[in-house]
C-alpha cells in the first residue's frame, strides 16, 4: 500500500499530521513540538540528522530544517563557504547554510502550498529523503574542508563520487 493509499480525501489534513505518520511508519524518534511543527532524529551512515518541519498557514509553506553539529576552526570558515557555494551550485532543491552561532551546518527546503493545496505523504518523505541524502553526500566534504587540509575543489571531486568511505 502507498503513502498516500493509507489517508482518507480531506481539505483538513493538516502537513504535520502526514510528517508525524510518517516519522511512526519509519520508525524515527519524533517530538511534535507544537500543532504546526515536528522535531525527528534520522539516522544517516554519517551521523544522526535533527529534522523539524514546520507549517505556517499564512505563508502557505512547509519549511523543512536539517542540521548536525560542525563547529570547524575559524580559519577554515573561508574555505567552507566557499565550499558551501560549490554544494549549492550543485543542489536543484533545497540549499546549504551554516548557522555560526549555533554551530550548525543546516539544509534548508520550503514547500509553498498555495491556493490551499495539499503536501501527499510521498512529497513529504521525498522532502525528507532528500535531505537526508543532501547532508550524506556532502557531509564527507564538509568534513575534509573544515579538519583535513583538502581544497574545496578536491572536496568537492569526494561529494560527485558520492561513495567517499563505503565498501
Amino acid at each position: 500500500m502507498s503513502l498516500s493509499e493509507q489517508y482518507f480525501s480531506t481539505d483538513e489534513l493538516h502537513p504535520i499530521d502526514i510528517v508525524e505518520h510518517l516519522a511512526e511508519h519509519h520508525e524515527w524518534d519524533f517530538d511534535r513540538v507544537a500543532d504546526d511543527q515536528i522535531a525527528m532524529a534520522v539516522e544517516g551512515q554519517w551521523r544522526t540528522y535533527s529534522i523539524t518541519l514546520a507549517w505556517s498557514a499564512q505563508d502557505e509553506t512547509l519549511r523543512l530544517i536539517c542540521t548536525f553539529e560542525m563547529d570547524p576552526p575559524k580559519e577554515k570558515l573561508p574555505a567552507l563557504f566557499e565550499t558551501l557555494n560549490a554544494t549549492n551550485d550543485m543542489c536543484w532543491a533545497g540549499a546549504f547554510a551554516y548557522w555560526s552561532a549555533q554551530k550548525l551546518m543546516v539544509w534548508r527546503y520550503g514547500l509553498v502550498l498555495a491556493g490551499g493545496q495539499i503536501a501527499g505523504p510521498e512529497q513529504i518523505d521525498t522532502m525528507i529523503r532528500a535531505a537526508v541524502m543532501s547532508a550524506e553526500r556532502f557531509y564527507p566534504a564538509f568534513q575534509l574542508v573544515a579538519w583535513g587540509e583538502e581544497s574545496p575543489e578536491d572536496a568537492m571531486r569526494v561529494a560527485i563520487a558520492e561513495a567517499y568511505g563505503t565498501a
